[in-house]
């Protein structure tokens, strides 16, 4: 093989190809990234049985060819090259020989045909959607995963798609993550579990163009992204999904309207009295026109008030400040609608139309310390 590429090309698909490098295994084979040269291009690829990604590079090709070299090396290498273009070649060894200006690195790697093939995935059932609105519904829902590998279908996100409704779910058992959106067309009706480190990897090498759509295809067993130059293959996660259904509910005795910037600045100055150790939960006083905010903890106290508007009764509850940054952090609205019932009774965070919905679970605190 033989092959000359640009170096800020070749980095961006190796930066790209990373992502599905397996930093734990025993086959020496999958810490590898196979760079193929061939009819469709130069291509890079990685894949660690769970997770399958391949990019295809400009470059020029003067000998077709491949070969399996240790992603964690050739990446370093690539990175620390000057910006010019890079010369690759390959020998009967299974040596590479990398060549940038004055510098020349010959390393060993592996037989390509040794390396893992992507499956095979039939394009059959797919829906199409913005890069921009993808990224931002695993932006806005990713943070309420769960990471116990115990609860394995709490690591994943459901994917239901109904008729031109996508909704994407994620929970962890103490909160919920609700994203609906209106597709472009109308589809045939598909529930798949998607693995949250897949959507974590996508999110990060999707370009986040508004106007450049990303193919999604379904089957039973796999999910596969298609955008731009890049191929990204999942294994889905087996089982039922939780039905979040019957724990979501329209009931609510105390209904207020607040500010959400003006909330998250006061829950997170209120968490600089927190240690991650402590747990200790924020209390929220809603009153007729006013919501008072307050913590306690070891290393101090503090309260805020912020003016609110308040439809029903008065309530006293406490919630994990984290969890309510979280979710404020990632809605867009200025002015946000919070449905609560009881101080035993999850929270609702949602719009008029329920483009979202957050569902945090309240936590006990002493009233007497407040």
């Amino acid at each position: 093989m033989k092959i000359m590429c640009t170096k800020s090309n070749l980095l961006q698909g190796v930066n790209v190809a990373l992502k599905a490098v397996s930093n734990k295994t025993t086959l020496p084979i999958l810490e590898c990234v196979l760079l193929e040269a061939n009819e469709k291009g130069i291509i890079l690829t990685a894949n660690d049985m769970e997770l399958g990604i391949e990019t295809v590079l400009e470059g020029n090709i003067q000998e077709p060819g491949k070969i399996a070299l240790n992603a964690k090396l050739f990446s370093e290498i690539i990175r620390k090259l000057p910006d010019n273009d890079v010369e690759i070649t390959t020998n009967s060894n299974h040596q590479a020989i990398i060549i940038c200006e004055k510098s020349k690195f010959t390393i060993s790697g592996q037989a390509g045909d040794d390396f893992p093939l992507l499956p095979e995935i039939e394009r059959l059932q797919s829906i199409s959607i913005s890069q921009f609105m993808l990224k931002e519904v695993i932006r806005q829902t990713i943070f309420s995963i769960s990471d116990n590998e115990n609860t394995k279908l709490m690591t994943g996100e459901l994917f239901e798609i109904n008729q031109n409704n996508l909704k994407v779910v994620s929970l962890d058992g103490h909160r919920i993550s609700i994203r609906n959106i209106e597709l472009k067309d109308c589809y045939e009706n598909i529930k798949v579990v998607v693995p949250g480190k897949t959507l974590s990897d996508l999110s990060k090498i999707l370009n986040g163009g508004t106007e450049d759509e990303v193919n999604i295809y379904f089957t039973n067993k796999h999910i596969l992204f298609e955008f731009d130059s890049t191929v990204v293959v999942s294994r889905l996660l087996e089982g039922e999904y939780y039905n979040i259904n019957q724990m979501l509910s329209t009931d609510y005795e105390t209904k207020i309207q607040i500010n959400k910037k003006e909330f998250l600045n006061c829950i997170d100055r209120a968490s600089l009295l927190i240690r991650e150790s402590d747990k200790k939960p924020i209390v929220i006083n809603i009153q007729d026109e006013s919501m008072q905010l307050s913590i306690q903890s070891f290393i101090g106290s503090m309260k805020e008030e912020i003016y609110i508007n308040k439809e029903g009764k008065d309530l006293l509850i406490g919630f994990n400040p984290k969890f309510l940054m979280d979710a404020l952090r990632v809605i867009d609205d200025e002015v946000i609608d919070i449905y609560l019932v009881n101080p035993k009774a999850p929270c609702f965070i949602k719009d008029a139309s329920q483009s979202y919905v957050y569902l945090i679970l309240p936590v006990n605190f002493n009233a007497a310390n407040i």
